[in-house]
This record gives C-alpha cells, structure tokens and sequence, in this order.
C-alpha cells in the first residue's frame, strides 16, 4: 500500500495515499481499535447535508467566497450519493464529542475540493463558523429527522395499509375474544385486526409530534453555546439552507446552552420508536400465538409458509417472520435503554455520548423499517382466517353466557357457565338443565353477531 505524509497541529502522519482523508481521521482510526461498529451512514449523510448549509451560509454572510462555498456543495452532494462512503471508516467508540468524525467529513471534503482545483482547509474553510460541539447534535437531529419521515414513516404506513386491507376483508367474520389469556365475549375478526392497524398508527402520530423537537438543531453554539466566531444570524442561515435542501423544516435551536447539553428530544423521539416497537410485539405475539398448531394450537389464523420450521421435525413450519419482529422489539427496547442513559450525561456545556447515541438510534429506524416491510410482505398480506375453527371455539365458549346476564342475573349465569365447564357439557344444556330458559330463548337470546 501506498502511503502519503499528511499533518495537524500533532504533527505528521501516513494516511493510505488512495483514500481522502486526513490525519486526524488517520489517528482516530489507529487510536480507536474498538468493536468495529461504523459511524452509521445516516449520520454521514446528514453531516454532508449540513456542511453544505453551512458552506452557503458562510458564503452569504461573506466568511467563505462562492468559489470555495461551490466546491463544498459539489463535495457534499457527491457524499450523500454515496460515492465516497468509503472514505469514511471510523467507529462508532470514539471521543464522545463525534469530533472525529466531524473532521472525517471536513478532511474528506477538502481533499475532494482539491481534486477540482480548489484549496481548502479542512478547519478554516468547510469548518468555518462551527465547532464539532454544534455539528454533530445537529446532525444526530438531521439524521433522525430524515429516517423517521423517509423511512420509519412510509414502512408503517405501508403496514398499516395492509392491516386495513385485512380488515376490509372479513366484515362479518366472528370470533371469540380473549382477555387475560381466558375466553371472553366475541368480536368481529375484522375489530381485532382494526385494534392491530391502530398499534401501528398512532406511534406515527407521537413521532410526528417528536419531529417537532428534533428539527430544532444546535448549530450556530459553536464550542459551548455562545456563538463565538459564528456570524450574527448563522443559525438562521444555515437552518434556511437545510429546508431547502431536504424539505424538513428545521430551525434553530432558540437555546444553544439546551441544545449542545441535552438529547431530551431525541429521547423522546426515540420513546415513540419504543412505543412502535412495543405494538410490534403485540401484534407479532397475537399473530403467532392464533397461528399455533397446525392441529394442537389455535389454529384461528393461517399464515404463509415461508421455509422449514425444523432440522430434525420434517414438515414443521414455524411463524418466523413474528419471531423476527419480536427480536427486533427486543433491540429497539435495549437501544431506548442506551440512549437514555446517555442522554443523562451531558455534564456542564457538553453531552459526550453522542455517537453511541446516533448510532442506537439509527439501528433502531433501520431495524422497525427492515421488519415492518418484511413483515408486512411475508407475513400480514398472506394471512388468512380458519373460519371453521373460529366458529367452532366460538360456539364452544362459555363467555357466550355474558348476553344471558340481563335475562337470569349475574350467579344464575356464573353457575350455568360453571355446571357446563364442569360437566364438559354446552352453555345451552346447561341452562336448560337448570331449568332458567327454554331452549327457543336460549337461542334468541344467544346471537354472537348482536354481541359485537
């Protein structure tokens, strides 16, 4: 491998001569041999996206000619295509500022400008007018901002679709209902699926509500909120920049001291995730669990057979698009732990949990969007119920008694439901037995499609 000599303020480095970073992105990578998690490309793209509002920003306010703040833009853009991920290799493990990888992109830029004959610092040019302390909580914010509305949002509405579409499909389907694991009084099939449609609305509702905090950004506090060698109105300048460029309506933070300090909107945001994951596995749980059998289960749903259930059981099939769902429940619930934890060190002026923040979040969106398309395609829009073994438990339930109530009273009923339980005998020869109805108003009486 080929090697050139670059520098800092350290001194002199080798950097592989084929990439287009600098030193400092060098040392952090020979200094941090941990884990081996990457910076996400979310974040990267979102700091490609700032660094380019910023560039416009300093041109406007006359730090930067049009010449240099055009070289940065052209850079940026060819960033968030995804031709240069590759010269972006640090870890996730680094200083908890994320001030590695905010010269990573300034390194990578001016390299790039230089390549089109336009020389740049990588601090005093496409770092102009920030610090990584404002860079990076702004880009955790962009980045969040962007995979919840392009990716988070679209796979759950996508989802929820499909459940109507369900639901849509089986109007007058009746079964029995459960609470506490225990029989209960019917429901249309077409109710229950309504439920599982909402479980997956209205966490969409609360993210976009915590879209309202997350677009609030933290540039323009420099180093410790104060501004300092920052442009009067920076803040501004660069939010007009970025609704421009991504159609999201960032602005800034009105207090930089919160902003640089504290992650509560992205706990909050990230609340909503978990709340979208915790509905996730319900539903998943509900699916597989009325899905169990083929003989010995519920048996209430079918589900598509996608693959072999079992090395050793030939003809087993398992409900493995729930259990993946569920697994993903379970990582979005623990990356809710880990930013929240994080989110309580912001000692002073400044969190330094930033990149395990970005990172966990990031991980959260990827994996409820992955496993909601996944689902949705490979599981919910192959369902189909087992009428006859609805109808079937439905016709043997107790709880059908319920409707009785209002006719023979509360203990009259209990004892019926008991005496049938007890006797393995029906609801109906047990009212009867007991002398409390005729069987013409047991069976007027008894309609599960008035008790839904």
């Amino acid at each position: 491998m080929e090697y050139r000599m670059e520098h800092d303020t350290m001194g002199q480095i080798a950097v592989p001569a084929q990439h287009h970073w600098g030193a400092q992105t060098q040392r952090s990578l020979e200094n941090f041999r941990i884990g081996g998690q990457h910076q996400p490309k979310e974040i990267i793209t979102a700091f490609a996206y700032l660094k380019d509002a910023c560039a416009r920003a300093n041109a406007a306010a006359g730090k930067l000619t049009e010449e240099q703040a055009a070289a940065i833009s052209a850079a940026c853009t060819e960033i968030r295509s995804g031709k240069w991920d590759g010269e972006f290799p640090l870890v996730v493990w680094q200083t908890g500022s994320g001030t590695q990888t905010n010269m990573n992109v300034n390194e990578v830029i001016a390299h790039l400008a230089a390549e089109q004959g336009v020389a740049l610092h990588p601090n005093d040019h496409v770092n102009a007018s920030q610090s990584s302390n404002d860079t990076f909580p702004s880009a955790l914010h962009i980045a969040a901002c962007l995979s919840i509305v392009k990716e988070v949002l679209p796979a759950a509405k996508r989802l929820e679709e499909a459940f109507a579409r369900l639901e849509a499909s089986y109007p007058d389907l009746i079964r029995i209902g459960r609470t506490h694991l225990q029989d209960a009084t019917p429901l249309r099939f077409a109710q229950e699926v309504s439920g599982w449609r909402e479980l997956v609305a209205a966490p969409c509702r609360m993210l976009h509500l915590a879209l309202e905090e997350l677009s609030c950004l933290a540039i323009g506090g420099t180093a410790v909120g104060t501004g300092l060698n920052a442009p009067r109105g920076y803040d501004e300048l660069v939010c007009a920049q970025l609704r421009s460029l991504t159609g999201i309506g960032f602005r800034p933070d009105a207090n930089k001291f919160h902003a640089l300090t504290s992650k509560d909107a992205l706990v909050f945001a990230h609340g909503a995730l978990k709340a979208l994951a915790a509905n996730l596995m319900k539903i998943a749980n509900d699916i597989r669990f009325e899905a169990s059998g083929p003989r010995c289960g519920m048996g209430e749903l079918h589900i598509p057979e996608n693959e072999p259930g079992s090395s050793i059981m030939p003809g087993k099939v398992n409900p493995t698009q729930c259990e993946a769902v569920t697994m993903v429940a379970v990582q979005v619930m623990g990356n809710d732990a880990a930013i929240g934890f994080a989110a309580s060190q912001g000692n002073f002026q400044l969190n330094v949990f930033l990149p395990v923040s970005a990172y966990n979040f990031q991980l959260s969106c990827r994996l409820l969007t992955d496993a909601m398309d996944s689902f949705r395609a490979n599981c919910v829009e192959g369902i189909t119920p087992n009428a006859g073994k609805m109808e079937e438990n439905l016709n043997n339930s107790l709880m059908l008694v319920t409707c009785l109530t209002p006719k023979i009273g509360y203990e009259a009923a209990a004892k019926c439901a008991k005496k049938a339980l007890a006797e393995g005998t029906t609801l109906k020869e047990a009212v009867l037995a007991l002398g409390l109805l005729s069987a013409e108003e047991f069976d007027e009486a008894v309609r599960p499609e008035k008790m839904v």
